[in-house]
């Protein structure tokens, strides 16, 4: 079978490759001139498969208030005369409950639980090396608010079948050392440690991936923007771009934000909007306290991850439309968040600032499976913050639809259909 593939992130690249072990005959096309420069280019790092917990939550509205006006807020909002903002924000809030709440943690933890033994046996089916630490990822708090409500988390999670243990501050310095320093300081009080979960460069895992997909037929088609489709009836007969035609049997978009506009050729409304995202990322080579472990900063809103010589520190969310422009004093807040966590780094050089956008929907799950009246049309995006995660049981997922195969019937949880009249 003909499948395009419309996007070449971790998302992308991680579908063609399922699809090609599948035997099918698949192009990617993606505008950038290489894989993984967007969204997937320098994100945390964390392979959070039992922390993708929705950002909707309850309290999160009234923490919003809170940070207005500060330039390190985790949350940024610039109003704009888009009605699409205001509707996703509308969508959001009203996702904002405890109901909603622990839904979106089930229906996360499955994926991630998929994804997460999807990745290691690709891991060792290819034997890939991206910068990989497997020692679980530890978030840590400071106020006494923050460790009740790991504590409370970790009991949700255990019956919800997670490896998680809520640790004393003690306990988190015998995971991390490189802690030390912070909990004699007050900045941790104790911590929440998801066990199995890891981290990694989602940029250099999607190259080696896109090295072996070329190696099992995948042709990509980089540097090409698609314009549209052809279409007859309730299919799609081809994917129009700049470059010519590309027929195909099946579609499947995962262009992260650029997905909304694409699908909306198609007659198909995606609750996806943009949130922008920092890292910054630090040389690290000879510093006796790098992290052994990727770390989460609650009150801080930040992931802290060790990529090989280097240290990366991301965070923060700005609900501002397309723009990737970086706000430097956004960019220096994380490097002062990250040597208040992490003091002993605070000498190394700066060696990159990006600032990517995030697809998210309203409740912080992805929209994966076939959409609207188009026969041959699935979608693989929305993933926010989680692409990295779910990239692996959202490709077997997609792989699955394709041949009506059995995991073909979980994606009903992450359809469209959830977000009723949005859709």
């Amino acid at each position: 079978m003909k499948i395009a593939v419309l996007g070449a992130g971790v998302v992308g690249v991680t579908t063609a490759y399922y699809l090609a072990e599948r035997g099918h005959e698949v192009t990617v096309i993606d505008r950038a001139h290489g894989v993984a420069l967007e969204t997937s280019f320098a994100n945390g790092g964390q392979i959070a498969a039992h922390g993708s917990a929705p950002w909707a939550a309850p309290g999160v509205p009234w923490q919003a208030l809170k940070w207005l006006g500060r330039v390190d807020a985790p949350l940024k909002w610039t109003p704009r005369a888009d009605i699409s903002q205001w509707a996703w924000l509308a969508a959001f809030l009203r996702r904002c409950t405890k109901s909603a709440y622990a839904a979106g943690v089930a229906r996360n933890l499955a994926l991630g639980q998929l994804s997460l033994a999807e990745l290691q046996r690709v891991r060792a089916t290819l034997s890939l090396d991206y910068h990989q630490q497997t020692g679980g990822i530890l978030k840590v708090a400071k106020s006494t608010a923050d460790l009740q409500g790991f504590e409370d988390r970790a009991h949700q999670l255990s019956a919800l079948g997670a490896n998680v243990r809520y640790l004393a501050a003690s306990e988190c310095v015998r995971i991390e050392p490189a802690l030390e320093a912070a909990v004699a300081a007050g900045e941790v009080r104790g911590g929440i440690h998801f066990v199995d979960d890891e981290s990694g460069d989602a940029h250099l895992f999607t190259q080696r991936l896109a090295e072996a997909a070329c190696g099992m037929g995948v042709r990509f088609s980089l540097a090409t923007t698609v314009s549209g489709f052809e279409t007859h009836s309730t299919r799609i007969t081809a994917v129009r771009t700049e470059h010519g035609t590309i027929p195909c049997d099946q579609v499947v978009i995962c262009l992260g934000v650029g997905s909304v506009a694409l699908a909306r050729q198609l007659g198909v409304r995606l609750p996806i909007y943009p949130v922008k995202g920092y890292s910054v990322t630090v040389a690290a080579e000879g510093s006796n306290m790098c992290p052994r472990i990727s770390l989460t900063d609650e009150e801080r809103r930040i992931v802290v991850t060790r990529l090989g010589t280097q240290v990366r520190v991301a965070g923060t969310a700005e609900l501002a439309g397309y723009d990737v422009t970086i706000d430097h004093a956004r960019a220096a807040s994380l490097r002062q968040a990250l040597n208040a966590l992490l003091p002993a780094l605070h000498d190394g050089p700066q060696t990159q600032v990006w600032a990517g956008l995030r697809p998210m929907t309203p409740d912080g799950g992805p929209v994966l499976g076939r959409a609207g009246a188009w026969q041959n049309l699935i979608l693989n995006t929305g993933h926010g913050t989680y692409g990295w995660t779910m990239a692996c049981g959202s490709a077997r997922i997609v792989a699955d639809i394709v041949e009506n195969a059995p995991l073909a019937a979980v994606s009903a949880a992450f359809g469209l259909k959830r977000f009723g009249g949005w859709a």
